[in-house]
């Protein structure tokens, strides 16, 4: 047999080497001692467990990735009903006009999934600072749940122990924030509907007010919570209960057809309330990335009036860089009242400036604003933004001023840099006492009544109108970053301070023309048609519109009461 066929080749030698030294390794020795085996085990239980860790690190890894991506958001389903069909765009516009729609709140119509800035918003509202830390402390942990467990936890922190009766925060804080969140594209399909029914994961009671007053949406539904002796216990209802009252309304089977749904893609054509439409449509969350905010113009209903102490969308980051802002908030304000209540305005200005208050004089008073001995003082008459309109109007003029109250906490009269006297809405003894103080200085008057923070105006009391020749309109404008300097059903005495508790609150003072009393154009008017007049031109002067509303609306909106403080009044 000829030699080449035994001489091994050079790359068969190395594999046979390397297949040999590898079973030799991972093979068992053939006589191990004791200690031996025990230390193979040893070393094998190793690997293998640092393999397991490793594997379900890396899987908890990818599962956390995927929620903090987009937390809070409604967890993707498979969808029920082989009768639907489900699409991922809107159909025309004509084959949705006059049909019964179902829209989902979260995903067909906000722009934002996310319910944890409601939440949020109940919580500081309706619990206090307390509350809303400890919500936001228990946001990772809201993150790693689903959505069904983290919507029950942050229902049990914002609603366990409030009570019931008084509850106004779905009508009077949340519509601002939901209208600044609602999408253009689904409003247009919305108003086009002969019938609207709407189905949120959230409590009833946080959008229901929203939905019917603003929206004109005939149904809602959502679970409701549950109480005990006028107290919420922070529990929902289950699914199940909302379905039979579901069925109470559509009564028979057959009554939603030719029904249409509007809903997310994540979890909407899962809920029993989509298997009951003909045909669902879905919106994915890059698409209402897309959507446009729906301009304040095109409010089915005028935001005049909303409440809440807090003026920015409380997203978490938000939330955070608040309490963080707080233990340097709160002694700034005390700073910068202390300056304004104890220094003259000259130096007074200049602290205040640097520590970050923002006031502008537009237009400086053209007139001699000092008065004769004997002559009368001047009678100015300015929009209401805050309790520290007269203060600044004050500070603009360089002298003290007098300002006549509707109706303030005592503490606010006690701390006020300037002279205040309270109103006892008797217009003859209104009217006496308002000359009285018109004969020993100049006297500050807000016709309004009541503040108001959107570009609104209220209706002006005409009073002002009867008391002098000439009055001096004063254009107003406010701007803050973090809290509102008014409430109406907190505590008063508390708003300059809130106010001041911003980083950079803005205070704009603007001095217009004179106003005859007598005559508008040459011709003779009443008390009515001036003070609509000057309401006008105050109005121009800041581009606000105009109303007919007046100081019980706002309250009887907002808190329920005609928002009188039941004091007696200060004798003159």
């Amino acid at each position: 047999m000829p030699f080449w066929l035994f001489k091994p080749k050079p790359g068969l030698i190395y594999a046979i080497t390397i297949y040999i030294s590898t079973a030799l390794r991972m093979a068992p020795l053939q006589n191990p001692t004791r200690v031996e085996r025990e230390r193979v085990r040893e070393k094998r239980g190793v690997q293998m467990a640092s393999k397991a860790f490793s594997k379900s690190l890396l899987s908890f890894h990818r599962f956390l990735r995927r929620r903090l991506y987009n937390p809070l958001f409604l967890h993707r389903r498979t969808p029920h009903g082989s009768h639907l069909k489900f699409q991922k765009s809107l159909l025309p516009m004509e084959q949705l006009s006059g049909r019964t729609l179902v829209f989902d709140v979260e995903g067909g119509l906000l722009r934002s999934s996310s319910t944890f800035p409601y939440f949020m918003l109940v919580a500081l509202e309706a619990g206090g600072f307390s509350r809303g830390l400890l919500l936001l402390l228990l946001y990772p942990l809201l993150c790693y749940f689903s959505h069904e467990v983290g919507l029950r936890m942050m229902t049990m922190v914002c609603f366990f122990g409030i009570r019931k009766e008084g509850l106004r925060v779905g009508r009077a804080v949340l519509p601002k924030f939901f209208l600044e969140d609602l999408g253009l594209e689904g409003f247009e399909v919305l108003k086009r509907a002969r019938m609207r029914v709407c189905h949120t994961r959230m409590p009833r009671v946080m959008v229901e007010g929203f939905l019917k007053e603003y929206l004109g949406v005939e149904v809602v539904v959502g679970r409701e919570l549950k109480e005990f002796g006028g107290y919420y216990t922070g529990l929902m209802e289950e699914e199940g209960e909302v379905e039979l009252e579901t069925k109470a309304l559509f009564g028979q089977e057959d009554s939603s057809e030719g029904s249409f749904g509007i809903g997310s893609c994540t979890n909407s054509a899962r809920h029993h309330l989509f298997s009951r439409c003909k045909e669902v449509h879905l919106v994915t969350e890059s698409e209402k990335r897309t959507w446009h905010a729906l301009p304040r113009e095109q409010y089915p209903k005028k935001l005049v009036f909303h409440d809440g102490r807090v003026a920015f969308r409380p997203t978490p980051m938000n939330t955070l860089l608040m309490f963080l802002w707080l233990p340097l908030g709160v002694p700034l304000s005390l700073f910068r009242s202390s300056v304004f209540l104890l220094l003259p305005y000259r130096i007074a200005i200049p602290i205040g400036a640097f520590s970050g208050m923002k006031s502008r004089l537009i237009s400086p008073p053209t007139f001699n604003t000092q008065r004769p001995p004997d002559a009368r003082g001047h009678l100015y008459v300015c929009n209401h933004r805050t309790l520290l309109d007269p203060i600044y109007i004050s500070a603009a003029l360089n002298k003290l001023v007098t300002a006549v109250t509707y109706s303030i906490s005592p503490i606010s009269e006690a701390l006020s840099p300037i002279r205040t006297m309270r109103l006892t809405r008797n217009k003859e003894e209104d009217r006496r006492r308002m000359a009285r103080l018109l004969n020993r200085g100049d006297l500050v008057v807000c016709a309004e009544g009541t503040t108001c923070r959107e570009p609104y105006l209220l209706r002006f009391s005409p009073l002002f109108a009867e008391l002098t020749d000439t009055v001096i309109p004063v254009a107003l404008v406010t701007r803050v970053s973090m809290f509102y300097g008014t409430t109406a059903s907190g505590f008063k005495f508390l708003d300059p301070f809130y106010f001041l508790a911003n980083p950079y609150p803005e205070y704009d003072v603007e001095f217009l023309e004179n106003v005859s009393t007598n005559s508008i154009d040459g011709r003779s008017c009443r008390s009515h048609d001036v003070a609509n007049h000057v309401q006008h031109k105050i109005g121009d002067a800041l581009g606000f519109e105009c109303t007919t509303l007046t100081r019980k609306d706002k309250y009887m909106m907002l808190a329920g009461n005609e928002g009188i403080v039941d004091t007696k009044p200060k004798r003159l």
